[in-house]
């Protein structure tokens, strides 16, 4: 495992049935940094870690002394979510649990609509493929009157996400969003940004955006011809994007172009 020099903040609590440690990972991609989930219902004599993220030892100590840890969820590959897992379970003892098989250390992979018993209380499994193809969200109905969802990458807590097209597509990325609406107004518990009251309002929000991009898209088509490449529809859609996130302005206009030119199958 790899150690960084600083630490940033402790363990805070996110809402009834969560608590939350921010790894020491800022970046243009990870915004704060990567926000590590431990879920546990009062008295519970067991902790759930979602998302034990980088490999950074100062980080991983403090999520495994806050208590007894038996499984760890993860919300997609990316290793600002995942490096730290199969280290962490060595610590821990705990099982590793992901919807891609891959990533699970002994432990059967999670499936869409699964209902596990852990931590003191019942966290559903919902398929969310989009920004990659293995995101999953988690929702806790029990957390607070409306309930909560741990978001991984699929909703931020601030600004929007990247599709990591060809590995996430935006069709899919869309039926997620309407997925995750449908829960209401819960609580929303990003990997990266602050906690959000309503997760239905967010969703609202942005499936608005994705739609505006898109007609953006298309206008540029209009003017470029239909043969324009990535980097062109880039130029004209993104005004100056950050050189840093260059590539994930590409990114999503490589999304939005397969998209429309119904390439996905």
């Amino acid at each position: 495992m790899g150690t960084h020099a600083h630490r940033t903040v402790g363990i805070e609590r996110s809402s009834l049935l969560t608590r939350r440690l921010l790894a020491p990972n800022p970046g243009p991609m990870t915004l704060d940094g990567t926000n590590s989930y431990l879920i546990a219902a009062p008295h519970s004599e067991s902790l759930v870690v979602v998302d034990p993220g980088p490999t950074d030892d100062a980080h991983l100590a403090v999520l495994a002394e806050a208590g007894s840890i038996d499984l760890v969820l993860i919300t997609h590959h990316h290793a600002d979510h995942s490096a730290a897992s199969e280290g962490f379970a060595r610590l821990t003892g705990a099982r590793v649990r992901a919807f891609d098989p891959a990533f699970c250390v002994d432990a059967a992979p999670l499936t869409d609509g699964e209902q596990i018993e852990a931590g003191g209380t019942r966290i559903r499994v919902i398929a969310t493929p989009g920004h990659t193809a293995d995101s999953v969200c988690f929702q806790l109905p029990a957390d607070g009157p409306k309930g909560s969802v741990l978001t991984g990458d699929t909703i931020l807590g601030r600004g929007t996400t990247i599709i990591a097209h060809p590995d996430g597509t935006l069709d899919g990325y869309l039926r997620s969003l309407s997925t995750l609406r449908a829960l209401g107004p819960a609580t929303v518990l990003p990997a990266h940004g602050p906690v959000l009251p309503d997760l239905r309002a967010v969703c609202d929000a942005y499936l608005a955006h994705r739609h505006e991009r898109l007609d953006q898209v298309r206008r540029a088509l209009a003017a470029l011809g239909p043969d324009a490449t990535v980097e062109q529809v880039t130029d004209r859609v993104y005004a100056h994007p950050d050189a840093a996130v260059r590539f994930a302005a590409e990114a999503s206009v490589r999304a939005q172009l397969a998209y429309l030119r119904g390439t996905l199958r």
